[in-house]
């Protein structure tokens, strides 16, 4: 008898399905690709919060509230969770005096979440389970469909796995559920504007120095006017919805020199250069077209604390649960790890499931 259903076998799945079976629950996990992991298994695997909540609050001012006082107070202990499961930390800080966190090795992650665990890949939930359920199919970034229709009609770079398709999201509406605030907004990049990027090349190529450009602008004489946030992901957004979801940086030579996590501005203009990226010499200095790569949709479910998917009333959908990138109302307004939200709430979603 199955105790526990998971749809999504990334970081919320994964955390979801470990949690139940240290739980003594025969829990199965059903994946759409063929491979686990998600979205997490790409990334640079650094799991963090702000330093304070009312860091946390200032920097995402329209999430709920008591969403995110759940993935702060929760998130030190279910990172040394990681560690005793025998996670690998490669990096003990996230190196920003803003957060607290600590970066993982993600297929040693992944490996140590999934192990024992029945998953069953290339199998995708199509439609709510009799049994307890847990919805994390990763957000729908993927479905180029669903991100018209929010988020901008034209073609952004995907920089995530190909399996978040809005399978989550369809099947927590059919089942009563609504929609959380921010369903417009998400994470992403800027990064070299070419055709195409091999998913290697996601974390170092990304050119995230839009805080030292003397100008952003999209080609067209229009610029960026609002001021660029720590993360540039109100730029990345910005610069999705210009035409062809392109811009420029235009770069000071003064600026070149400054050391960044993945080298310095000049290294991470050369390496756009390098892929075929147009890199101009102007009169203010080097100018860089950049392109808007979506990551992870910010928008989704709207949940209570637990996971536990809410009706438009506020009651709750029985036997449903999300986490991940399916739900929404953490990062709303703003940034925010989603690794962090992820671990938290799949893991707190398993244990309330399992009550």
């Amino acid at each position: 008898m199955t105790d526990l259903i998971v749809a999504g076998a990334g970081m919320a799945g994964l955390a979801a399905a470990a949690r139940a079976r240290e739980l003594g629950a025969h829990v199965v996990v059903f994946e759409r690709s063929p491979e686990i992991g998600g979205s997490m298994r790409l990334s640079s695997g650094v799991i963090w919060r702000y330093a304070s909540f009312e860091e946390f609050r200032a920097q995402c001012p329209d999430g709920d509230a008591a969403l995110q006082r759940a993935v702060h107070e929760r998130l030190d202990q279910d990172l040394d969770w990681l560690v005793s499961l025998g996670a690998v930390v490669s990096e003990g800080s996230t190196g920003n005096p803003l957060t607290v966190g600590r970066r993982f090795d993600t297929d040693a992650l992944v490996a140590v979440l999934a192990r024992g665990l029945d998953i069953r890949l290339t199998t995708p939930v199509t439609s709510v389970p009799d049994a307890p359920s847990i919805l994390a199919t990763g957000g729908f970034q993927a479905n180029s469909w669903l991100v018209r229709e929010w988020i901008s009609a034209e073609p952004l770079l995907l920089r995530s796995n190909d399996g978040s398709r809005g399978d989550g999201l369809r099947m927590g509406l059919e089942a009563g559920g609504v929609y959380s605030a921010g369903m417009d907004q998400f994470y992403g990049r800027a990064m070299p504007a070419v055709e195409s990027l091999d998913r290697s090349q996601w974390v170092e190529t990304a050119q995230l120095y839009a805080k030292h450009a003397v100008a952003i602008e999209n080609g067209s004489g229009h610029r960026f006017s609002d001021e660029v946030d720590w993360a540039e992901l109100r730029v990345v957004q910005w610069i999705a919805r210009q035409k062809g979801a392109r811009a420029w940086f235009v770069v000071p030579p003064d600026a070149l020199d400054t050391p960044g996590r993945y080298g310095t501005v000049g290294e991470q203009i050369d390496r756009a250069r390098r892929l075929g990226a147009r890199v101009e010499r102007r009169d203010q200095g080097v100018a860089v077209e950049v392109a808007a790569a979506i990551t992870q949709t910010l928008g989704g479910l709207r949940i209570d604390p637990d996971g536990r998917v809410l009706r438009g009333d506020g009651s709750a959908v029985e036997g449903l649960w999300a986490a991940g990138g399916d739900v929404g109302g953490v990062a709303t307004g703003g940034y925010m790890s989603n690794l962090a939200a992820a671990l938290v709430i799949g893991k707190r979603a398993a244990e309330s499931a399992l009550g």
